[in-house]
């Protein structure tokens, strides 16, 4: 399919911003600045985005309610929290679901909110049947270690074997760290410093018990930070020294974690992320800095910022279009709801769009459905009303989803 988006404000990235249509060939941004194929006039009333990447969910526990410590208590470390989830009301509802279902959920829960590319934070034996059903892209390349510690739930080939794996691969390693209070916990940088893990590869989750000197270590070391603020203050009270941590200027990006214990969406969670920095510092962190930590940020830490990220010619045309709200199209983002999205491309295919933009669900590439989201008619790729009510009919209640608002 070939196609452009014209008479739009354009970020390209967080330093360059257009007005000029942007034109699509194939899975590719084919040019900047002309119209190449259908064009699709967005008539001066939105802004076209790198679509959003979440670099930290559980496709597969993304469930709801929340599942979290005694009210007035906060967990000492992630291990106490398992438990408690595995012995939830919540979790043995969530069994009666497939995992087939289950991932489809994490997925359209991330499509809804503009994202078109995630880490999922499970084993590949775990994920990989099912990831080319998904409706979004799910990133394959990655080596993993499920925690540094030795409470940790043994996914992988254990911390040396993984990273030297993403060496030879050019893989992100990618672990949770630090998450929780305990003196073993605290201790996740000294164990990746002393079996050689701590690199530019490392992609560290959490991070909420660092030291100054934990933060010097990783931006020494070219590593990147994983920010969940929603999951640690839900689980902790507590999140990592995100101010010391950026101004160290290590590379950090947002992720949702799942919904049994994050936000609902990467919009959410963004909004929770900024206004959290607040109440933190007294003072703002920008919306600037916030779109970094979802598009070029995460690229980067997932070693793929040659394909996604940003809208340069040549690489994965991954877009996301939104109805301008302010002038500023960063304050725009942080204020944006599900029903602003008017399309959203992921490699070129498009995978939700508003009337608008029609046209481009015509060719019938893709099986596609049409929704009311939050009431607004949407089309969609695959069909997410018969997921959610073949959901309902297995749990044997109307279940409701705050991240899949569809009636009907």
């Amino acid at each position: 399919m070939e196609y452009s988006l014209t008479k739009a404000t354009v970020v390209l990235n967080s330093t360059h911003i257009l007005h000029q249509p942007i034109a699509i060939k194939g899975k590719r941004i084919a040019a900047v600045g002309k119209v190449e194929g259908i064009p699709i006039d967005l008539q001066n009333e939105c802004i076209v985005y790198p679509a959003l990447i979440n670099i930290h969910d559980h496709l597969r526990g993304d469930y709801l309610p929340r599942v979290g410590p005694p009210e007035g208590t906060f967990y000492l470390n992630w291990s106490e929290w398992d438990k408690d989830l595995k012995t939830s009301r919540v979790f043995q509802e969530r069994a009666n679901i497939s995992l087939m279902d289950s991932y489809l959920l994490g997925a359209y829960k991330n499509l809804f909110s503009g994202v078109c590319t995630v880490n999922d934070h499970f084993p590949h034996e775990f994920n990989e049947p099912f990831l080319d059903k998904l409706p979004i892209r799910v990133i394959r390349e990655y080596a993993l270690a499920h925690e540094c510690s030795s409470f940790d739930l043994k996914w992988g080939d254990g911390i040396v074997t993984e990273h030297r794996r993403a060496l030879k691969r050019g893989h992100p390693f990618i672990t949770h760290l630090e998450e929780g209070f305990d003196e073993e916990s605290q201790q996740g940088i000294e164990i990746l410093l002393e079996t050689g893990s701590l690199d530019e590869h490392a992609v560290l989750i959490h991070c909420i018990g660092f030291s100054d000197e934990d933060i010097r270590r990783v931006r020494k070391a070219g590593a990147h930070v994983v920010w969940c603020p929603a999951s640690n203050m839900f689980m902790f009270n507590v999140t990592c020294k995100i101010r010391k941590i950026l101004r160290a200027g290590v590379n950090v990006s947002i992720g949702t974690d799942s919904t049994h214990t994050g936000s609902i969406n990467l919009l959410e969670e963004l909004r929770y992320a900024r206004s959290l920095y607040r109440t933190m510092y007294g003072e703002d962190l920008p919306a600037r800095t916030l779109f970094e930590m979802v598009t070029q940020n995460p690229a980067k830490a997932l070693r793929r910022e040659d394909s996604i990220g940003t809208l340069e010619i040549g690489k994965w045309a991954d877009i996301l279009v939104v109805k301008q709200i302010e002038e500023d199209p960063f304050e725009t983002l942080l204020k944006m709801n599900l029903e602003d999205i008017e399309l959203l491309v992921l490699a070129g295919i498009p995978i939700l769009g508003s009337d608008r933009c029609i046209a481009l669900f015509q060719k019938k590439e893709k099986d596609y459905t049409s929704i009311a989201l939050k009431g607004c008619k949407r089309t969609v790729i695959g069909d997410p009303m018969a997921l959610l009510q073949r959901v309902r009919e297995k749990v044997g209640y109307p279940k409701v989803l705050d991240y899949m608002p569809l009636q009907g």
